[in-house]
């Protein structure tokens, strides 16, 4: 409890050096993200008491130093030996992590804190039925590996274990994304087989949660 409770400090401490970051290289698939931030920002006590899930987004953007905090504070990596900011039973890391934009669809890398671009279809209408996902301009997928699981825990714990570490890692992203005077809702009401067709996430990967995240109207 007390190495996640200081990875959510971290994470939310980014807000005011997000934009002194430099620009990211990028390839044909790969975007290499800014360096997250650590320290500075929002206090976490702060962020607590301000979050509110907002169903109603404006059109304008969110900048790329952004999604990187916001992809960093769900599940970035903190230190040497590969540990996460959200914790993971037997440090097994079940999640894989998405971003649906106008621009394309993309899956998070936590070693080398990268996107790698899966699609240049703007899939956010796909994912779900509900107005305020396609009405987001980012959208956040997390997903997970429930076979994979099973291999450690009785199938009843190992899926309760992945849920349990999608629930860390959205927390994580939505008080980042208060910490960025951002606005987000977690969204659980969601279709898995339907939003992994439309992804065309691989048979081992589950959806769990969508993120839809913005600035509130």
């Amino acid at each position: 409890m007390r190495n996640s409770l200081l990875c959510t400090l971290l994470a939310l401490s980014s807000a005011t050096l997000v934009t002194a970051q430099p620009a990211p290289v990028s390839t044909a698939s790969r975007i290499e993200l800014p360096a997250p931030a650590s320290s500075g920002g929002m206090a976490l006590s702060d962020a607590l008491a301000h979050r509110r899930s907002v169903r109603s987004f404006l059109p304008a953007k969110i900048t790329l130093p952004e999604i990187s905090q916001l992809l960093w504070a769900a599940q970035g990596i903190t230190d040497d030996k590969g540990h996460r900011t959200a914790p993971s039973a037997h440090a097994q890391y079940f999640l894989h992590l998405y971003v649906a934009q106008a621009d394309g669809f993309f899956e998070y890398i936590p070693v080398g804190h990268a996107l790698q671009k899966l699609s240049g279809k703007d899939l956010r209408a796909t994912l779900s039925t509900q107005d305020t996902v396609k009405g987001a301009p980012c959208v956040f997928l997390i997903a997970g590996e429930y076979d994979r699981a099973t291999k450690v825990a009785e199938r009843e714990t190992a899926l309760r274990l992945v849920n349990l570490e999608a629930g860390h890692a959205a927390q994580n992203l939505l008080l980042e994304a208060t910490a960025l005077n951002l606005a987000a809702v977690p969204v659980g009401g969601i279709d898995p087989k339907q939003t992994a067709q439309a992804a065309s996430l691989p048979a081992t990967v589950t959806p769990i949660y969508l993120v839809p995240v913005g600035h509130a109207k």
